[in-house]
């Protein structure tokens, strides 16, 4: 298995998880926080497609499909290109306004498919490019995709866990 199928084959996991914690719960579920303070599912999938749409789109040198698209005021929310959820408190998290899962779920696979596409174009030695240079050690572009990855595994799981306590009551 070369790279580009091992990267293809892990990011092509988050548009199931994220389909799951999402399908047929209702804009008031995806808006319900299972306590005070904790994040609801469809904050949680709102801000795992918004951390890879602000690096993809940042590794390509293109637009956000935030920006580009018709998603913000779709889900309650102006297109800030910064706005990805990063230190959002609870009121910010209150005000993700989503339509309905729908649109969770478009935006998700809109930004996976760029992705997709994007992972299919690299050869081995694009991994060891560095694109930050903020950190020590700098950041190189392996280092970056299996962050944006991590993190949104860890996200797509919460919001099925949440889901759970949310279909509960």
């Amino acid at each position: 298995m070369d790279v580009n199928d091992l990267l293809t084959e892990a990011y092509d996991r988050l548009p199931d998880l994220v389909e799951s914690a999402v399908a047929g719960l209702s804009p008031e579920q995806l808006r319900r926080a299972p306590a005070a303070g904790a994040n609801p599912v469809g904050w949680l999938v709102w801000h795992l497609t918004r951390i890879q749409d602000h690096h993809v789109a940042d590794l390509l040198g293109e637009e956000q499909l935030w920006v580009t698209g018709d998603w913000a005021p779709r889900l309650g929310r102006s297109a800030e290109p910064d706005d990805t959820g990063f230190g959002h408190g609870p009121e910010q998290i209150a005000a993700l306004r989503p339509e309905s899962g729908q649109v969770l779920l478009d935006y998700h696979r809109a930004v996976a498919d760029r992705t997709r596409a994007y992972l299919r174009g690299l050869r081995p030695a694009d991994l060891d490019r560095v694109v930050d240079e903020n950190w020590d050690p700098p950041v190189t572009l392996g280092v970056r995709l299996i962050s944006v990855l991590e993190d949104d595994l860890q996200h797509a799981g919460q919001a099925a866990y949440v889901r759970g306590l949310v279909e509960r009551g």
